[in-house]
């Protein structure tokens, strides 16, 4: 396998970020990576990296940045209500999820466009518009690599949570995922509540409704509101949205009526960290090439030449601003560097 040194980062991270590798090289399946594995230069200090839509380079990475571009799509199996689905870790997400509804398979045309590979979507428990992975979850296999064994991970096994899986939290920098497998309806179950989706099938003018429809309609939305990461660099919702107890809800709606927010089974309220970080004049916002998105204040954007370290410090002060005002601490989604 080919190891390259000191490797520029740009093309290879969606904010557009001029870090470097001290090693760089690329695997297709799971004997190439052990093999990259047993190379001294990838033993000290290794970081996988997918489409490089969930990073934020602050400095240079002086390690092996070792790519995933494990490939393939196949139906492996299927019962009366479901097919199941295996998809590389190294395909683009949107790619397989378009895949699925070109085969009429439905529950993850609410995820069109998200952007990133499919090995991401476990790690993060990627969601959007009302439907999170762990939904259509079945499995994946996962290449341990201190071990240098493949472990399988079921959906209990993952513990998937807000953003989160094992894979983020005990489990980080510990595997390389292979592969994912997910469970899918031959009967569509229409999920069209959240956002602005049954706004913008109307305006689609759709009468029968379909996965494709919905598809569209989401590809529609984030379209308007979210930038090209071809044209502005950027890595979608930098921050999490944020839960708070009944009381700090019932406090900050009786002060801010407008609050936007939306009830959790376990008694709390999700807040629009968008809308709070609009609310604190944010939206817009811009510093040499690190700014705020103009049409979605969760959008941190590099115009150009910022540095991580910039854009990471800007997040710093959106932080302490909703902090200062609302008394709600946003998290980073975006893994930092």
């Amino acid at each position: 396998m080919l190891i390259s040194d000191n490797v520029l980062l740009k093309s290879y991270n969606t904010f557009g970020l001029s870090a470097t590798a001290r090693y760089f090289s690329t695997f297709s399946n799971q004997q190439e990576l052990a093999a990259l594995l047993e190379d001294p230069r990838v033993q000290e200090r290794r970081m996988i990296l997918g489409g490089g839509s969930n990073v934020l380079f602050t400095r240079d990475f002086d390690g092996a940045m070792l790519k995933n571009e494990i490939k393939g799509i196949e139906i492996i199996g299927e019962d009366n209500d479901y097919v199941y689905v295996k998809a590389g870790a190294g395909e683009n997400w949107n790619g397989f999820v378009q895949y699925c509804i070109q085969h009429n398979l439905a529950g993850l045309e609410n995820l069109s466009l998200i952007p990133g590979n499919v090995g991401a979507s476990p790690m993060q428990n990627i969601g959007a518009y009302g439907v999170e992975i762990k939904d259509t979850f079945q499995e994946l296999e996962a290449f341990h690599l201190h071990d240098k064994t493949v472990v399988k991970f079921d959906n209990a096994a993952c513990d998937f949570g807000y953003r989160e899986s094992v894979f983020k939290r005990q489990y980080k920098d510990q595997f390389a995922i292979l592969n994912v497998t997910y469970r899918l309806s031959k009967q569509p179950h229409f999920n069209t509540s959240y956002g602005a989706i049954e706004a913008e099938l109307e305006h689609m003018g759709v009468k029968d409704l379909s996965i494709q429809a919905i598809s569209q309609a989401v590809i529609n939305i984030r379209t308007s509101k979210l930038p090209n990461p071809a044209e502005i660099g950027n890595a979608g919702s930098f921050f999490k949205n944020p839960a708070v107890d009944l009381v700090h809800y019932e406090a900050l709606k009786g002060t801010y009526p407008n609050l936007v927010a939306y009830p959790l089974a376990d008694g709390n309220f999700k807040l629009a960290a968008g809308w709070l970080i609009e609310q604190c004049g944010w939206k817009g916002y811009r510093d040499g090439d690190a700014g705020v998105h103009a049409k979605q204040s969760l959008v941190l954007v590099n115009y150009g030449n910022a540095s991580g370290n910039a854009i990471y410090e800007l997040s710093q002060k959106v932080i302490e601003s909703v902090k200062e005002k609302f008394n709600v601490v946003l998290e980073r989604e975006v893994n930092i560097i």
